[in-house]
């Protein structure tokens, strides 16, 4: 009866351990791990990394070995964050584009207050009350251009930066 319970015993603690490498050696659900590289990115939605939106830009990081230096807005920090979440090397932050940096400009003499551009705007870079002139914190805007549709009067340009 004892070696009975002693080749059970010895069985079940194998096949603990096996699961437990099983867990640690196999690969996370893509899906969980797309989830946590979206909860690190910015959210700002701004585009500059060359896809529409911070889910897409997850997804191609995960599932396409995409580079996790294209997020301007998210800076240093993120790539730190995505390079500990995923074993990969803390890349510099990629340089923008070729065309360089850009922000968007706002002519005052234009503008009618109607705070279409504030609400549109990711990283909280334009300032401005209703009814009144609103200007853009150049240091921080991304260029996104998402403030530009929403503009009723067409008074916000992008310009290139030094």
């Amino acid at each position: 009866m004892w070696t009975a319970v002693i080749t059970i015993a010895v069985l079940a603690l194998v096949a603990g351990l096996a699961l437990s490498f099983a867990w640690r050696s196999l690969p996370a659900d893509p899906g969980e791990l797309v989830d946590d590289v979206d909860r690190l990115l910015p959210q700002t939605q701004c585009a500059q990394c060359g896809y529409p939106g911070c889910r897409p830009y997850a997804a191609a990081i995960v599932e396409e070995n995409v580079p996790i230096n294209l997020c301007p807005p998210g800076g240093d920090d993120t790539v730190r964050r995505l390079a500990a979440l995923l074993g990969r090397e803390a890349l510099p932050l990629a340089e923008p584009q070729a065309a360089g940096r850009v922000a968007a400009v706002i002519d005052e003499a234009v503008c009618i207050g109607c705070t279409h551009c504030i609400n549109a705007c990711p990283v909280d870079a334009i300032v401005g009350a209703q009814q009144l002139m609103h200007t853009v914190i150049e240091s921080e805007c991304t260029g996104c251009e998402l403030c530009i549709a929403p503009c009723p009067v067409d008074c916000i340009s992008l310009r290139q930066l030094a």
